[in-house]
């Protein structure tokens, strides 16, 4: 570059915003680096998009309150600005010595590119010395938190003056510097400050400032005073948004690079329309939903009378919680699509999240799911449906999504003229459901229009982890369903009333789906959606099933026998409370009783019971006449490349089928599963008997649904009315043995599924029962009866006589001490937007975090790391089997060769690559390795020389033994049984 031409450059555009790491750039004729101010500028591009066509009316409202005075306009741009300013710390020695020495970085970057752009730095005096002397390194984003508010205009003595601090740019700053996924402290901050010569910066900075402010049209004098965020939920919001808008600039499909010498005023047109573009690749513009008849939404039915009377009495205006209680298979699914129909329709809300027990629970919904977005939408667009697991990558539905995205992208975009005709008129056309493959990328999935993943995702929304703020913001603006309540243990409950709070304040709406909840857990709820809309919770003193609470916190109550309307009575449940039989007696009873046709399902507790019990029954079917395919075993311990079949073929055989009105055809005349308890949260599945461990009240109800839950099929004589037979573990006295083996207190044997649930619970869920019982042990269980049952079991505990006292009492107060320890932990892990006390609002240094946090994947410090629930962690590992001359593949036949190559991101063959993966995935229990070290630890198996394998940690089977031969040595793996140890 010459004299002359350098002479025409400002100096802050010489400072470099991104290199081309992967010369994708350049190979396309275009720069070696992109200049700073360019990437401010796409990025202030990509959050005016996403203003205009994602952020839901609700979140404008609270986003000009914190940045426009009220205004909207104003407020956009200010947001723009300063989403824009978010990279500003690159400008310093800290960042700029940094070029093309990242491990991923192209090494030609390093040679004639490095010395060029030093050569330029030099001739327009921009001040990147290579080591400033006595001035320590600091994180660009932290550079940037530490010299914004003096150059947006505070005069604070922390900014060198002497006037008063401008409190809503020190907010901001501190935001802006969490942008790499942790809001810093004061300290991290007060320390970048001296990392740059802040008098040789300054009129640096200030041009850059000043030219973009100028190209935006934002008055820079005028910020001082609109700036001013006060509303907690607007904090993790903002910054939520200026991440988004950062990743999407970031990204070399959506943005290029620009040259210098070019006028800013055409850079800032280029943003605008690559802005425009990327937001509409990305299907990220929100839900427009147009009026839809419950008939058009399920075509084929009518509303169930608990469902009308709940649509009856939503709010005609304005956010809202609504809690659902009804039995399993009654159409809580349904209506909860059609209450965030209405609420999209009333409130603007952006889309809808739906929060699953399990992955299996979601990978079944979502099909329903993308159905209901097909026919909600009225215009022919394309809707993004995200599934959100750990194995999401693994399902069919998801690359069916992805297919369905590649093919719609083949064709030219629409202009935007185009998109607006479409998304605006009332057309009956169903719309398209697809999936970007970006959204499979961390904390991504949530801020995709539409989404369904595991609860996992809205339990880490308000904890420290590393982005937080984007979950947060991916359902602040949407309707989030919370699917199974009641299965949710008390670490999870709790770190839900946290994101309730957060959402409330933000003006989302919630939906909660529970066959029934303890009237605690309810309370919790209600009070943590008041909390967070910052009213009292005001009760009309109505009775039902369904509660509606308004965004003013008035709660009413409908959906009851009594009601216009309202829930139907359901048929009661023969429960039989029956001594547990060894597993060769049990088997034989089961194989006789179904001999003649039936659908039978046991459901146990533990992993290894459902094991021995289904070799056992596999031992005796052939003198009974039965096949091993009618014999099916289905446990969370099977690899997933085994278990999705299973399940598959479980849908087809007693799913609803095709045709809702009519029985599933494909249904066999006799068949028995045995399983744990994937079969009671996840699977819409249908079974004539029950058999069960004894197991807390509330799973039971919830088990109790899986029986006669279709009721057009036709059942066998022997198990025409619907009966649930609970197992229980008798001692001498003829007391149910709850409480796990204990060698120091004389208790040799013990009941093993006292590790899985309190003791207490499965004591008082007996006792429960059993009062209900006659003499036989049978007890008749109606809907009428879950709230008095729950209750009975979670209630108040009080002083009994007797043995069974001393039985409740002993376990009753270890229980209660186990209670006090997880309060403990919900309480002091997440962020709140109005403190414990609910009255005190968050600042920005309140929600300040560290990489000590993690990124929500137990990778934080011990005891810091975000976490999903308390129950024992799992280490993950990839599973090979070993076949001969060193081959590796991913069965034990040796017919599916495992691909160990390495693979680019974001092709087809690393895609598939991943989810043959995910789908060899094994989750071994920590306790298998601590604390006696059973187990050896990952970090010293054996590595495996394969470039696709090289990070992960990988154990090798025998393909005839099932033992592991490298890796965790003492652990085998069934394609029948799955995991063992």
């Amino acid at each position: 570059m010459t004299d002359h031409q350098s002479s025409n450059i400002a100096t802050h555009h010489a400072i470099w915003g991104k290199t081309d790491k992967s010369r994708r750039s350049r190979g396309n004729g275009r720069p070696a680096w992109n200049p700073l101010t360019a990437h401010i500028l796409d990025t202030a591009a990509c959050a005016g998009q996403l203003w205009d066509r994602y952020l839901t009316p609700g979140m404008r409202l609270r986003l000009a309150e914190a940045f426009g005075a009220g205004d909207d306009e104003t407020a956009r741009k200010t947001v723009m600005l300063l989403a824009g300013l978010h990279d500003l710390g690159k400008g310093s020695g800290c960042f700029l010595r940094t070029f093309g020495t990242g491990i991923r970085d192209d090494p030609g970057l390093r040679g004639p590119e490095l010395a060029a752009w030093r050569t330029l730095a030099d001739e327009v005096g921009l001040p990147c010395d290579d080591h400033p002397n006595g001035q320590p390194d600091a994180r660009h984003e932290h550079i940037t938190a530490a010299h914004l508010p003096r150059l947006l205009g505070c005069g604070c003595y922390h900014c060198g003056d002497s006037g008063d601090e401008i409190s809503g740019l020190h907010c901001v700053a501190l935001l802006l510097g969490g942008h790499h996924g942790h809001i810093p402290n004061t300290d991290t901050v007060e320390r970048a400050a001296g990392a740059v010569p802040f008098e040789e910066w300054e009129p640096v900075y200030q041009a850059l400032i000043c030219e973009v402010a100028d190209l935006l049209g934002v008055t820079l004098s005028d910020l001082p005073d609109h700036v001013r965020p006060e509303r907690p939920s607007v904090l993790p919001m903002f910054t939520g948004l200026v991440i988004l808008s950062d990743w999407i600039a970031s990204s070399d499909d959506h943005f290029t690079y620009r040259r210098l010498g070019e006028p800013p005023a055409r850079w800032w047109s280029q943003s605008q329309r690559q802005a425009e573009a990327a937001i509409t690749k990305l299907a990220l513009d929100r839900w427009l939903p147009q009026p839809r008849a419950w008939q058009e939404l399920f075509p084929g039915s009518q509303p169930r009378p608990f469902q009308a009377a709940a649509l009856a009495a939503l709010p005609a205006a304005g956010p809202a919680m609504v809690i659902v209680e009804s039995d399993t298979g009654s159409g809580k699914t349904r209506l909860a699509f059609a209450i965030a129909h209405h609420l999209a329709r009333t409130c603007g809300h952006q889309g809808l999240f739906m929060a699953m027990p399990t992955r299996a629970a979601t990978n079944q919904v979502a099909g329903e799911l993308a159905d209901f977005i097909e026919r909600s939408t009225g215009y022919s667009t394309t809707s993004n449906l995200s599934v959100v697991h750990a194995a999401a990558g693994a399902s069919d539905l998801v690359h069916q999504l992805i297919d369905a995205s590649a093919t719609l992208h083949q064709n030219a975009l629409r202009s935007l003229p185009d998109f607006i005709a479409a998304t605006t008129a009332e057309s009956a056309e169903p719309g398209r459901v697809a999936l970007n493959p970006w959204y499979l990328r961390r904390c991504l999935g949530l801020v995709s229009t539409f989404g369904i993943g595991t609860v996992d995702q809205v339990v880490l929304v308000p904890q420290p982890a590393q982005h937080w703020m984007l979950r947060f913001f991916g359902l602040a603006g949407k309707t989030v369903i919370i699917d199974e309540a009641h299965a949710y243990e008390l670490f999870q409950q709790e770190m839900l009333g946290a994101a309730v709070e957060w959402l409330a304040d933000a003006g989302a709406s919630v939906i909660v789906l529970s066959a029934t909840l303890p009237t605690s857990v309810r309370q919790t709820l209600v009070n943590a959606w008041c909390t967070g809309r910052q009213v009292t919770a005001k009760d009309t003193e109505q009775t039902g099933p369904i509660a509606v609470v308004d965004q003013h916190g008035t709660v009413r109550r409908t959906g009851g026998p009594g009601t216009p309307g309202g829930q139907e009575p359901r048929a009661r449940t023969e429960v039989r409370l029956r001594p547990l039989p060894g597993p060769k007696a049990l088997a034989t009873q089961l194989l006789r009783e179904a001999s003649d046709g039936g659908i039978t399902a046991v459901i146990c507790n533990r992993v290894e019971s459902a094991v021995e019990l289904h070799r056992t029954l596999i031992c005796q079917a052939a003198r009974h006449g039965w096949h091993e395919a009618e014999i099916v075993l289905l446990h969370g311990r099977l690899m997933s490349r085994d278990r999705l079949p299973i399940e598959s073929r479980l849908l087809d055989l007693l799913g609803p089928g095709p045709d809702r009105d009519l029985p599933n055809p494909s249904r066999p005349h006799r068949l028995l599963v045995v399983s744990t308890q994937i079969v009671e949260q996840s699977l819409d599945i249908d079974f004539d008997a029950v058999y069960t461990n004894l197991a807390p009240i509330d799973l039971l109800i919830q088990r109790r649904g899986r029986l006669h839950r279709h009721s057009l099929n036709r059942r066998p004589e022997w198990c025409r009315e619907p009966a649930l037979t609970v197992f229980w573990q008798p001692d001498p006295a003829r007391l149910p043995i709850v409480e796990p083996p204990n060698e120091a207190v004389g208790r040799p044997q013990g009941n093993r599924d006292g590790y899985v649930y309190a003791p207490y619970t499965l004591a008082a869920s007996w006792q429960a029962l059993a009062r209900r019982a006659d003499e036989t042990g049978r007890a008749m269980i109606g809907a009428d009866e879950h709230s008095a049952l729950i209750h009975e079991v979670y209630g108040p505990i009080t002083p009994q006589p007797g043995t069974l006292g001393q039985l409740l009492t002993r376990t009753g107060a270890a229980w209660q001490a186990a209670l006090t320890n997880t309060q403990h932990e919900a309480t002091t892990r997440p962020f709140r937007p109005y403190g414990r006390r609910g009255r005190t609002r968050a600042t920005a240094i309140d929600l300040a975090s560290g990489a000590a946090h993690g990124g929500g994947k137990h990778d934080g410090a011990p005891g810091i790391a975000a976490i999903s629930r308390l129950g024992e962690p799992s280490i993950e590992c990839l599973a090979l089997y070993l076949q001969d001359r060193g081959r590796l593949t991913y069965d034990p036949q040796g017919k599916l060769p495992a691909d160990t190559r390495y693979h680019p991101s974001d092709t087809s063959e690393r895609r598939q690559q991943q989810k043959d993966f995910l789908l060899n995935t094994l989750a071994i229990p920590a306790s298998w390795f601590d604390p006696a070290g059973r187990l050896p630890q990952p970090n010293v198996w054996p590595k495996i020389d394969r470039p696709g394998l090289r990070y992960r940690p990988t154990a090798l089977f025998d393909p005839t033994t099932g033992r592991c031969i490298s890796g965790p040595r003492g652990i085998s793996c069934s394609t029948s049984e799955g995991l063992s140890q």
